[in-house]
């Protein structure tokens, strides 16, 4: 059998209810200071991915003088050994040229 509603049942019920909501809003509140928490926690993070953004810029930064100081001595290097090779080259030709010019010089 059900009860009839009355003015003292209906306030109570309201004030039971108005309870629950405290409560639930304090728990919001928790669960705000919560997200406040994880969002300092993800600024200081966000801190420390910049940080390492600048090191790996820095780093390529270094690394690209290095390489290009490298390859510059390497291609010096090359430029040598190249300069080198057509020394010998026509000293060997010139070698062989007068060589020649002295057998056909000697059999004529």
């Amino acid at each position: 059998m059900r009860e009839a509603w009355t003015d003292e049942r209906l306030d109570d019920l309201r004030d039971q209810v108005d309870r629950r909501f405290d409560q639930v809003d304090a728990q919001f509140d928790k669960v705000d200071a919560r997200f406040d928490k994880v969002d300092a926690r993800f600024e200081r993070v966000d801190a420390r991915f910049d940080r390492v953004d600048r090191d790996i810029r820095d780093l390529r930064v270094e690394l690209k003088a290095e390489m290009d100081l490298r390859f510059g001595r390497l291609e010096a290097n090359f430029n040598d050994l190249q300069r080198t090779m057509i020394q010998v080259g026509g000293g060997l030709i010139g070698t062989m040229i007068v060589a020649s010019a002295g057998l056909i010089a000697t059999q004529l």
